[in-house]
């Protein structure tokens, strides 16, 4: 990751030290995409397999590089154990719902950008139903997404009302890189907290959630 610019240098013994320090094996860390450069399955499981020997339990989503991810029952096979993945279900713990969908890119979309953030629209809804059929009345909803569910103007969008109808209480995504990316942190809307934790925004440190 190195090759992206200085803030990459060293960024998974960073995430390491900060992660081992903080984390016990009762804690959630979600993981909003973009887990490997991998190929294929096999390959990324060399990255996850290092995911793995961190405490806490890890769930995953997908992101737009995660090439290596088609087949989601064939992933959960493979992953070792207290590593969870998320399409268009939900998982509970203890007090907490976590669900979550891809999404797609909200800005300049081509004819074909458009089709894609259609079909992510309904992963969205699939994986908030399923979220809405095990939740307790005393859960967390905490929904994942890749890509942020608004564009660069932070402007409502199809995703944001279908999360906020949810009754959600935070929305964690990732995908913007950069000093450049016009990327806001933190954000609180309708009731919703939006969390990016991209990286090399929070600088290479988990971010707590509520």
């Amino acid at each position: 990751m190195d090759i992206f610019g200085a803030c990459w240098e060293g960024h998974w013994q960073k995430i390491c030290d900060d992660w081992n320090a903080r984390v016990k094996d009762d804690d959630v860390v979600l993981i909003a995409g973009d887990i490997s450069w991998a190929m294929t399955l096999e390959n990324a499981m060399t990255d996850i397999a290092e995911v793995a020997k961190l405490p806490g339990k890890k769930v995953f989503i997908k992101g737009n590089h995660d090439y290596w991810w088609s087949s989601v029952s064939r992933l959960r096979n493979a992953l070792p154990k207290d590593c969870y993945a998320i399409q268009n279900d939900a998982l509970r713990f203890d007090g907490v719902v976590v669900c979550g969908a891809r999404l797609w890119n909200l800005t300049n979309q081509s004819s074909s950008d458009k089709k894609i953030a259609e079909r992510e629209k309904i992963r969205l809804e699939l994986t908030l139903k399923e979220a809405a059929r095990i939740r307790r009345d005393e859960d967390k909803l905490l929904v994942m997404c890749h890509f942020p569910p608004f564009d660069v103007t932070l402007a409502d969008s199809d995703y944001t009302a279908i999360i906020e109808n949810s009754k959600a209480d935070a929305v964690i995504y990732g995908h913007l890189h950069g000093k450049d990316c016009r990327a806001v942190k933190y954000i609180e809307r309708k009731g919703v907290k939006y969390y990016l934790t991209s990286c090399d925004q929070v600088e290479n440190k988990l971010v707590k959630i509520l």
